[in-house]
């Protein structure tokens, strides 16, 4: 398994609406992978691998480039700078983080607390306050200096090193390098074998915003049908209620039915199940009571198209400590492998 393409994707910044260093490591990885490659308008990865029919089935892999990040909103006289969060944090995972500020002369080293008194002396109240976002700030340790190195835009992630422990990998931003990973391994086992359909791969931008680079992206392929695929959510782990896991780690790929962006097609779940059962690959049927994916965006473009999502449980989503089993990482290749095969 080429762990080695997932770590260097998970340890690349790119946030919402600066996704380009993302965009230029997959170029880098898909070369001779695809017929055709360009990149749209919003930044988006938009590749293609030809079918055989003159008009044929168009399928439609989405995958997301961006991770959740900040970008500097303002910067003090004293050298303290403030962001805006480009997606969804919780705050209490934001306490006492080392971050990465990505500037136009390059990256800067920085740390990340909340404004307030420290520990010695904080009264009890204070202690149990959990700030707003908007309440942290980052340090780079330059004073003043800081207004002449960082500007207003320039995108913030958090600084942390993908590791592998025991069956496990844990990472940032594996939401969502873990389908940019999945839509480049799955072509590749490909080779050289071509089929009627017409097979589109979209590493698209800003889903953590809203799934704009993939309507984008949708609208302009028109698939006949579109496979988001993503991370969900694994909670199963302590304190939380046994009906709101979602997915239990090491039981497979997740069969995607529903979540607040979209209803699966019934006919393409039953598809992806059988060929599962067929090929021996395990898998679980996932609902997300809340949240959305890129799948909902190929669904709803132009005419509609029949939809599903591929996506692995993750613990620790939205945080610097993301964890996939390695088993259900492999076991979503696997099924995109066996479906693109099928039709192929």
């Amino acid at each position: 398994m080429n762990l080695d393409l997932l770590k260097r994707l998970c340890e690349t910044a790119g946030v919402p609406g600066q996704e380009d260093r993302v965009r230029d490591l997959i170029r880098s990885e898909i070369d001779g992978l695809f017929d055709h490659v360009e990149t749209d308008a919003m930044g988006s990865l938009l590749c293609r691998r030809d079918g055989t029919d003159d008009a044929p089935t168009k399928i439609m892999l989405l995958c997301h480039m961006d991770e959740i990040g900040f970008l500097v909103s303002h910067i003090t006289e004293k050298g303290f700078c403030y962001l805006q969060p480009v997606g969804g944090f919780d705050p209490r995972n934001l306490f006492s983080r080392r971050v990465r500020v990505c500037t136009e002369g390059g990256d800067l080293p920085g740390v990340m607390n909340p404004g307030g008194r420290p520990v010695h002396i904080a009264s009890p109240e204070d202690r149990k306050k959990v700030p707003e976002v908007s309440e942290f700030f980052v340090d780079l340790g330059l004073g003043k200096d800081t207004a002449n190195k960082v500007n207003v835009g320039d995108m913030v992630v958090m600084e942390e090193p993908f590791v592998e422990m025991g069956d496990k990998v844990v990472s940032k931003a594996l939401d969502n390098r873990v389908a940019c990973w999945l839509g480049i391994e799955a072509i590749r086992a490909l080779g050289d074998q071509r089929g009627a359909a017409e097979i589109h791969v979209a590493f698209t931008c800003q889903e953590e915003v809203g799934l704009r680079g993939a309507r984008t992206a949708a609208f302009a392929i028109q698939p006949d049908i579109g496979i988001g695929i993503d991370t969900t959510l694994a909670c199963d782990t302590p304190g939380v209620p046994e009906q709101d896991a979602t997915t239990i780690q090491g039981k497979g790929f997740g069969l995607h039915v529903r979540d607040s962006s979209f209803i699966a097609d019934r006919a393409l779940v039953a598809e992806f199940a059988a060929l599962a059962e067929a090929e021996s690959i395990p898998y679980q049927r996932t609902m997300l009571r809340a949240g959305g994916q890129d799948g909902a965006a190929a669904q709803q473009s132009a005419a509609g198209a029949r939809a599903i999502g591929i996506v692995v449980g993750t613990r620790y989503i939205h945080t610097v400590t993301e964890m996939v089993d390695i088993a259900d990482l492999t076991a979503a290749r696997d099924i995109l492998i066996a479906y693109l095969k099928s039709v192929s």
